[in-house]
């Protein structure tokens, strides 16, 4: 809806509203950037962007939306695939606040929240009470309850547990005129008086309905048009065939056709006792509505107790989709909780991913699909039981290769590797991307096979197209992704021609177009294809009355715009970077094209209660411009249509990368592995060359060359620097926090150690073995002790150890932007080391972000001249506790080098090594010594990241991260409890968060050692 010329706001308008609302209003050109895409292919600039505090802001919202004709557009986590939350309007971001969950009650069986609680957190909540909330999106660990009611969501086990719709029993919020009023379960006699009470449009819209709903001819025409009830996934339209069904109607259909295959078995049983089994809920329409007819502000959910604890998934292999689809008839014939496939693309796709390459650990052979089946029990026994008897039937049928069924933490890798589905796709570089455009159509299971044989044959012959196929096999909803490339005319137009032809397929069989993504304005032009003229009339009658003036999410559902216009992507825009760039982006077509690959899935909105790296700054913050989403949607936008010489002159990119601490979980825990660390890397050196290097910057990055200086003095600095007022006054200088620490500078380096000790550690050499160590420039300036024990450790074990000559690894340079100058310093340690280290004698590394520089940057930054020498080089480069645990695994090292004392270790990982390689190999070493017991603090990044967390205006932020997680569990901890951290920068943070020491877990196990005479 576009705001009449009379009524459009003005910017004194604007600034009358910003006053008005205790919340946040943006009108600024980077906030409206970021909101004007989700997970669709579509983006549209709204006017504004605001986030509400409380009720009243919505209130005034609304109030402001109706004198100025403009749209409110409700938004939750951004993850919606149809378009649902891009528009012109006012975006109402309820993500940030509204996210209390407020009461329990299990006696009754059920919850009341605020539609910004995260589904995952909520049933973290609800497990000690012994209950959980059913529908599980694959995005459950950031998508929001709000989005799911608006969406009607369901996912992997909606064949058991239905939708959102089946468990929403109550809704608090807004109607279009201001007023607020509550949806539930009403009787009768209620429903009669509230039809009679047309003063209010509360009243009004109960009257309506009553009238439209209880005509038979409405009736008739919803049962033939609408899609087959038998299909639990449908989304098309409002539910206007589910709410006719409640008795007050007193018409109830009893033909298949309108049967609610959703009830549950109470309410079947009720039924069977002639209680009133179902009531009049105005919460079956809003279910699904996509916030077009009511603005939610709480939500009561019905809760379920716990599933039986033993999952097992079978993971059935076969050698065509067409195969799994059969199977999948065999499959839903059991009492199973879910049933999906994954297609060769995805399984491919996940040989690219750090995270998910895993996660193929149980793949046999080269299948063209595989079909998971979850099963329940309370022992393994009795799942198997099960599992057999489904797996004897598809081989009775010829059906499947290899039928491996997997427990505990296994089941868990096969369910993420499933739910990073969507972002997988985004891994496939280039302009060709696979789009969702087809991608939520659903039929009844037993036309599953021949639907999906008749779209694929459609695809192939019209188009010459194929189709990604995964998901919801068991529920007859099959994701399918053609690839199509929206950045050119006939990629457009073949992007309406496929919805257009599938629709006509979907309607021949009496399926629906959304089966649980929504219409949005993808799907919204077709739905009166889907359910006739006449019941188009009466979706758009309902959205008259419910919002006579268009202001809740106008052009969703009804009256959308053509589905091929606002697309993220426009024929002949800007594909190639003006500018030559100082990383090799060759392997994703470009820097452009590598930021590209973020398709708004919004795995970087994930909080720390759900674990992991990404995004550390979102996490603290939780605003949605210091997400990895929000920084590669700018990226891109500002890329493709930028006039300047040098597109990276831009403010609006500066802010929005300022607290990106490039922890490198962007890179691991992005399903499309946007790497967002050398982006900002890459994008800083381009703004210095247009704006110069930041005095500061260039200090960090000059690390070495000051530490070298300082050295010469170290007594003195160190002396000066232990003054508390003299060290506040510097750090202002410096442009640091006054808070902060400084780290003393080391008497001596390690090098200087190295090469003027007098005697080696006894069984130096004893297995004839060498090892290369890289003395990192903060092991070698800052803590050389560290280095130290290193020696003391691998000498003690028996190896020769050896400190090659390099020069430092250039993560400073690279954390600040100066790429050119990184790139030299990679350049020298290639031509020094390429030689020098083996496979039998690798280069081990103390400080994970320097020696992880080898294998993640040095590839891309050397130059093509030595960029295969890198890449080999790199795999000779290992963490310590990588090269430890291969010698412990070829029995070269043992326990018994090692005390039986008795230790406690509570482990933080660096976030270059949960990202770039493990910390599995960290807590196996740390138990070498048979008394000790290592457990991982489930923290992120510690939020120290190098310089950003001494720099004077991220400190806050930085300590805000550390609080989420580690630096509670460190204090926490026992005082006899050691606590072990990789990184100088962990380390650093642990000591001024929470004043205890960390120690390196080279140090613990150095401490360790028994002498060679004493074993």
């Amino acid at each position: 809806m576009n705001p009449s010329s009379e009524a459009r706001p003005t910017s004194s308008d604007w600034t009358q509203l910003a006053g008005a609302i205790a919340g946040e209003l943006h009108t600024g050109d980077l906030m409206r950037r970021i909101y004007s895409t989700d997970a669709s292919a579509y983006q549209e600039m709204p006017s504004a962007v605001a986030i509400p505090k409380s009720d009243q802001d919505i209130a005034t919202l609304i109030g402001f939306a109706k004198k100025h004709r403009i749209g409110l557009i409700p938004r939750t986590a951004g993850t919606s695939l149809a378009g649902q939350v891009v528009g012109g309007g006012i975006v109402v971001d309820v993500s940030r606040h509204f996210t209390r969950i407020l009461e329990v009650n299990t006696d009754e069986g059920w919850v009341r929240v605020q539609p910004g609680v995260i589904r995952n957190e909520l049933n973290a909540h609800l497990e000690p009470f012994g209950f959980w909330f059913a529908p599980e999106t694959s995005t459950q660990n950031r998508a929001m309850i709000g989005g799911m009611v608006g969406n009607n969501s369901c996912g992997s086990n909606s064949i058991k547990f239905g939708s959102t719709r089946d468990h929403l029993l109550a809704v608090s919020g807004f109607l279009s005129d201001g007023s607020k009023v509550e949806f539930s379960e009403m009787t009768t006699s209620r429903f009669a008086e509230k039809c009679e009470n047309q003063s209010t449009l509360e009243g009004r819209l109960y009257h309506h309905t009553r009238d439209r709903l209880s005509d038979s001819a409405v009736r008739e025409e919803i049962t033939r048009e609408f899609p087959k009830s038998s299909i639990r996934r449908r989304n098309t339209g409002y539910a206007l065939d589910l709410l006719m069904d409640a008795d007050v109607f007193g018409q109830s259909q009893d033909t298949d056709s309108n049967k609610d295959s959703s009830l549950s078995a109470d309410a079947r049983a009720n039924e069977a006792s002639g209680t009133t089994a179902k009531p009049f809920n105005f919460c079956r329409l809003i279910a699904g509505s996509e916030g077009t007819l009511f603005f939610a502000t709480e939500i009561k959910l019905r809760i379920l107790p716990l599933r039986p604890p033993c999952s097992g998934l079978m993971c059935v292999h076969f050698r065509s989709v067409e195969e799994a689809l059969s199977a999948t008839l065999i499959a839903v014939q059991h009492d199973i909780d879910a049933c999906e496939l994954i297609d060769e693309v995805i399984l491919n796709c996940t040989r690219r991913s750090i995270e998910h390459r895993q996660n193929r650990f149980f793949i046999e052979g080269d299948p063209a699909a595989i079909l998971v089946t979850e099963v329940r029990g309370q022992t393994e026994d009795e799942v198997r039981v099960t599992t057999d008897r489904i797996a004897d039937e598809m081989k009775a049928a010829g059906l499947g290769y290899h039928f491996p069924v997997l427990f505990g933490d296994q089941g868990n890798r096969v369910w993420d590797l499933r739910k990073a589905g969507l972002g997988l796709l985004g891994n496939i570089p280039g302009d060709e991307k696979t789009v969702p455009v087809i991608e939520d159509t659903a039929v009844d299971v037993r036309d599953l096979p021949a639907y999906i044989a008749e779209v694929n044959a459609c695809l192939r012959k019209q188009f010459g197209l194929e189709c990604v196929q995964y998901a919801h096999a068991g529920s007859g909803e099959i994701h399918l992704r053609p690839i199509i490339n929206l950045k050119t005319a006939e990629g457009k137009l073949l992007f309406r021609q496929v919805a257009s032809e599938v629709a006509a397929i979907v309607k021949k069989y009496r399926g629906s177009l959304s089966g649980e993504h929504g219409d949005g304005r993808l799907r919204g032009e077709f739905l009166r294809q889907m359910i006739g003229e006449q019941n188009y009339s009466l979706v758009r009658e309902f959205k008259r009355v419910w919002d006579p003036d268009g202001i809740f999410n106008p052009g969703k559902i009804v009256d959308t715009p053509s589905m091929n216009t606002s697309l993220r992507y426009e024929p002949g825009q800007k594909t190639e970077e003006s500018i030559e760039t100082v990383f090799d982006f060759s392997a994703n077509q470009g820097l452009l094209r590598a930021a590209e690959m973020c398709n708004g899935s919004g795995d970087c909105r994930k909080t720390h209660l759900t674990g992991g790296v990404m995004c550390p700054s979102y996490m603290a913050t939780r605003n949605e411009k210091d997400a990895t989403r929000a920084r590669a949607n700018t990226l891109r936008q500002i890329l493709t249509t930028s006039q300047k010489l040098n597109p990276f002159d831009s403010e609006e990119i500066k802010e929005v990368m300022d607290l990106c601490l490039s922890c490198k979980g962007c890179q691991s825990e992005c399903p499309s592995t946007v790497d967002m660390g050398k982006m900002k890397a890459e994008f800083l050196q381009h703004y210095y060359d247009a704006n110069g290097v930041p005095r500061r910057a260039q200090m960090v990055a000059n690390f070495v060359k000051i530490q070298s200086l300082l050295g010469m003095a170290p007594a003195v600095v160190n002396g000066f620097m232990s003054v508390p007022l003299i060290r506040r006054t510097v750090n202002r200088l410096l442009g640091f926090h006054p808070k902060r620490s400084i780290p003393k500078v080391a008497r001596q380096t390690f090098r200087r150690w190295f090469e003027r000790r007098e005697q080696k550690f006894p069984g130096a050499g004893s297995n004839r073995r060498r090892v290369h160590i890289f003395a990192d420039e903060f092991t070698d300036h800052v803590e050389p002790e560290i280095g130290i024990a290193l020696v003391r450790l691998a000498e003690t074990l028996g190896y020769e150890v050896s400190l090659p000559d390099h020069v430092e690894s250039g993560r400073s340079s690279l954390s600040k932007g100066l790429l050119r100058d990184a790139k030299e310093i990679a350049r020298k340690n290639v031509e020094m080391l390429m030689d020098v280290v083996t496979e039998d004698a690798p280069l081990i590394g103390i400080e994970p972000s320097a020696i992880l520089s080898f294998r993640d940057e040095y590839p891309q930054l050397v130059g093509d001249d030595l960029k295969e020498r890198a890449e080999l080089l790199a795999t000779r480069c290992l963490l310590f506790d990588e090269w430890l645990e291969q010698e412990m695994d070829s029995g070269r090292v043992t326990s018994d080098a090692f005390d039986h004392t008795p230790r406690t270790i509570l482990v933080h990982g660096h976030c270059h090594q949960k990202t770039l390689s493990s910390l599995q190999p960290t807590m196996r070493v740390l138990e070498l010594p048979s008394q000790t017991t290592a457990s991982q603090i489930r923290s992120g990044c510690c939020g120290m990241a190098g310089a950003f967390g001494y720099e004077r205006e991220h400190y806050g932020v930085s300590m805000q991260i550390g609080e989420l997680v580690l630096l509670p569990a460190v204090r926490e901890a026992d005082t006899d409890t050691l606590i072990a951290a990789a990184g100088t920068s962990c380390r650093h943070q642990i000591l001024d968060g929470t004043g205890r020491r960390a120690l390196h877990p080279i140090e613990i196990l150095a401490d360790a050692l028994v002498p060679i005479g004493d074993r």
